[in-house]
């Protein structure tokens, strides 16, 4: 039975992050936050939330080990990507608006919080952002994404394998999926499933022909080969930037924007690889509002979802340039226990908490009590 069971203002105001798990915390790096100056270049934010507490914290900015020479971390940036393989998170790719797209390979210690940049071989990808990253044992495979030095989308795979930090451009068989950027990349099993992004209709350069696919793409990490999936009777619409995520075999998504349709969406739809079919899920309780470029990620049996924006409710939801970046955090719980439908009640009821023992107010209190690290933006970007 999912349900929605938390929803909290006054988080990390943040649209095109990027964002891990690590166990009851989630990382979020970067990202970008319209009214915030983007023209000088400074350090990447990360900030923590730990889905204990509730709370959000940020850490300070790093300070260099010699004077006066710069410390080795990433530029702050949106359209980037993250992974976790084990105690290291490898951030990749992403743009800032004054040095560009990016291909420098980060690494983040989860343990000490320090930065660095692994030296790697083989074939590098070029720089890009909107692309894919996941994950199978020690490989993070990126897919798609907006090359800046072709200027178009790709297509291509490359993986990296972090036990020798080697690069390799993968020489994929069968039918390639369509050239795409802020789709999603979800690894279940052997499997990479490819689900929407933003492409045109007359191959890999814009020409403002935008068409949103919405039919599953799945790359067998084994062979190394795009399969040929049967007709789903069932699809959702079309989108980008949305968020996929897997849990139990399975492929969620939820939320995105579809420009042809000007429409954003804030639906959540499951897909069985073994059926090949989709059914949209209807959760209980309030989720959050239609949004895109929102993080999503799994703690244990909960998803937290932060951030992205949506269509400013002042303007209607004609007008694409008029949206609002937002500064929430919902969680999805696939089995809410008994303690957490109580603690629900008591919440929707105003129920009296004087006769509750300490531990069960503290938790009422952290599941009511907004976090205070950003303050209220409206966007104007687009």
């Amino acid at each position: 039975m999912l349900r929605w069971t938390v929803h909290l203002e006054g988080g990390p105001r943040r649209v095109n992050h990027a964002a891990v798990a690590v166990g009851h915390r989630v990382y979020s790096f970067g990202g970008y936050c319209s009214g915030e100056d983007y023209e000088t270049l400074r350090q990447i934010d990360v900030h923590i939330f730990n889905a204990v507490s509730l709370r959000w914290t940020k850490l300070p900015p790093v300070r260099p080990a010699i004077r006066g020479q710069a410390p080795v971390v990433p530029y702050m940036r949106y359209g980037h990507s993250t992974v976790l393989i084990d105690d290291t998170v490898f951030l990749w790719g992403g743009r800032n608006d004054t040095e560009g797209a990016c291909n420098v390979l980060y690494a983040f210690d989860v343990n000490t919080h320090k930065w660095s940049t692994p030296r790697v071989s083989g074939t590098v990808p070029g720089a890009r952002d909107g692309h894919s990253a996941c994950v199978l044992g020690k490989i993070m495979y990126i897919f798609g994404g907006y090359e800046q030095l072709a200027d178009c989308f790709s297509n291509d795979i490359h993986k990296l394998d972090t036990s020798t930090m080697t690069w390799t451009l993968v020489c994929t068989k069968g039918n390639p999926a369509r050239w795409r950027d802020f789709h999603s990349a979800t690894m279940l099993g052997n499997h990479m499933y490819v689900f929407g992004g933003r492409a045109d209709r007359f191959g890999p350069f814009h020409s403002n022909n935008e068409i949103y696919c919405n039919r599953i793409r799945v790359f067998d990490t084994r062979t190394e080969a795009w399969l040929d999936c049967p007709p789903t009777p069932v699809l959702p619409e079309g989108r980008r930037s949305h968020s996929a995520f897997g849990y139990n075999g399975e492929l969620y998504i939820f939320g995105g924007y579809n420009a042809r349709l000007n429409r954003h969406f804030h639906d959540l739809w499951k897909f069985n690889p073994v059926s090949f079919t989709w059914k949209k899920i209807e959760p209980k309780g309030k989720g959050p509002c239609p949004r895109r470029r929102q993080c999503c990620c799994i703690v244990g049996d909960k998803i937290v979802l932060f951030g992205g924006t949506s269509p400013s409710p002042e303007e209607g939801l004609g007008d694409e340039f008029d949206l609002i970046d937002h500064s929430d955090l919902h969680i999805l719980d696939f089995s809410p226990s008994l303690k957490t439908l109580c603690k629900l009640a008591v919440i929707q009821y105003n129920l009296d908490q004087s006769c509750l023992p300490h531990d069960i107010r503290w938790e009422l209190n952290a599941m009511t009590t907004n976090s205070n690290i950003s303050r209220p933006i409206v966007s104007s970007h687009g």
